[in-house]
């Protein structure tokens, strides 16, 4: 299966660390991007292909995808990003969306469990959300209405007394879904507010054609990276979990990969 990673953003929230570095290429771990850390998962999560989209720093992106070992990676250039929200990016990549695929925003880490448990709970429904559940919520969550395991509807501003869970940023898409939200996409971006949409405003329509469901991830760790204190709790999140990616090369070391981690090629 192939996951779609939208990291075409620079993560201006994060400044001064992004202003020249985008925010899936920051380190919060010292050796190991955020970027790497994605792609770790996916790798032992039953993926064979990556693609992430890119636009702030592409260079950058593309210097971190060239030297990752072990599943097939290629990047997708949005030359809009500078004029576009998330809904534009994924604009830019709907060819790439021609059959089952995974959708994770470019700042969303999770553990393998996370995906695992998405796919093995996909199926009800063309498309899958993930989604966990927490005590209350700000106005920044991307906040859910579900009944049982179906979407109602998704966005920053729902009534509170209908909500009850949030979105993590991570979707799986069958056949049948990619074809439904291809045609949104194409729909939402031809209208005037188009290139300031979030795909979840895609995702929040499709909802109210009971087309999409949910699969709450409540237990297993993930985090989002928005802002300073995002990057800090990132770093003690992400130290416990079991699936490590190796370190890059530099111009004059070897790949040096811990005991179990990934192997093997990049498709050129």
């Amino acid at each position: 299966m192939k996951a779609v990673i939208l990291s075409a953003g620079q993560g201006r929230r994060l400044m001064p660390l992004t202003e020249v570095t985008p925010k899936c290429c920051l380190r919060p771990w010292g050796d190991v991007s955020i970027l790497e850390w994605q792609i770790s998962q996916l790798a032992v999560s039953g993926i064979d292909e990556v693609v992430v989209v890119t636009g702030f720093g592409h260079d950058a992106v593309e210097e971190v995808v060239s030297q990752i070992q072990g599943i097939r990676v290629r990047t997708l250039y949005n030359p809009f990003y500078h004029l576009s929200d998330n809904l534009g990016t994924c604009w830019v990549a709907r060819h790439e969306m021609n059959g089952p695929f995974v959708l994770i925003n470019g700042d969303t880490l999770f553990e393998a469990a996370v995906l695992q448990h998405l796919l093995n709970d996909a199926g009800r429904f063309p498309i899958t959300l993930a989604t966990d559940q927490k005590v209350s919520y700000d106005d920044d969550d991307m906040k859910i209405w579900s009944e049982r395991d179906r979407l109602c509807r998704v966005g920053k501003t729902l009534d509170r007394s209908h909500v009850n869970g949030e979105s993590i940023g991570m979707m799986v898409f069958h056949q049948a879904g990619a074809k439904i939200f291809v045609r949104k996409i194409e729909a939402l971006m031809r209208k005037g507010d188009g290139l300031k949409r979030w795909y979840l405003s895609a995702i929040d329509e499709l909802a109210q054609t009971r087309v999409v469901g949910i699969s709450s991830i409540h237990g297993l760790s993930w985090c989002e990276v928005d802002d300073p204190v995002d990057f800090a709790h990132a770093e003690q999140v992400v130290k416990v979990w079991p699936i490590r990616p190796p370190r890059l090369k530099t111009a004059d070391q070897e790949t040096q990969a811990e005991p179990g981690a990934l192997h093997a090629y990049i498709e050129k």
